[in-house]
């Protein structure tokens, strides 16, 4: 039993995670800002059975605190969902960007986003520079669009910056070690 959850808040300067896995009779909690060294917990509980009671419990503490489920990894098992809904928000944000108007219809846009694609802005959001530009958005949308259409190993070839392996095991690339300017179009 797994799960990844987020916490984005970017007027509060909020990009967090927490991460919880059960095996056996441990529950590992992991939680940290998105692209930082996350701290880790190991709770040695005395059965597998309460491992799962207090992972359901945590989590519930978390949800009741505004964590939403994301996944911290790209690939292709991504909802196809998830990534057009990510593709549409980028829509709504790309006219506030490019008329410089970070007014609330931005910033709903910009939080559900990063919920969807947890992505390292830094230890201090400034959610007027998020995007510089249009051309920062139109190149996300474009790989969110080739992850639409590609399969795990390209995907994480693309992402590290190599030709992909012969292999038949998919590949993925974790946002939590992705930089904060994998996005950006350089």
């Amino acid at each position: 039993m797994e799960i990844y959850l987020v916490y984005v808040d970017a007027i509060q300067n909020s990009n967090k995670f927490w991460s919880a896995i059960v095996e056996d009779g441990n529950l590992t909690v992991q939680w940290g800002r998105v692209g930082y060294q996350a701290q880790t917990k190991v709770h040695t509980l005395a059965n597998h059975q309460r491992a799962i009671a207090k992972f359901h419990n945590l989590v519930a503490e978390k949800k009741s605190k505004g964590y939403s489920e994301s996944q911290p990894e790209i690939d292709a098992s991504r909802s196809v969902a998830d990534i057009r809904r990510a593709i549409q928000l980028l829509n709504i944000i790309r006219p506030a960007v490019a008329n410089r108007n970070f007014g609330d219809t931005y910033i709903s846009a910009l939080n559900e986003y990063l919920k969807i694609v947890p992505t390292p802005l830094g230890m201090q959001i400034d959610y007027h520079r998020v995007y510089r530009t249009v051309e920062d958005i139109d190149y996300q949308r474009e790989l969110l669009n080739f992850l639409l259409a590609t399969s795990a190993p390209i995907v994480a070839a693309v992402a590290v910056g190599h030709a992909p392996e012969a292999t038949t095991e998919p590949k993925v690339v974790s946002l939590k070690t992705i930089s904060k300017n994998f996005w950006r179009h350089l």
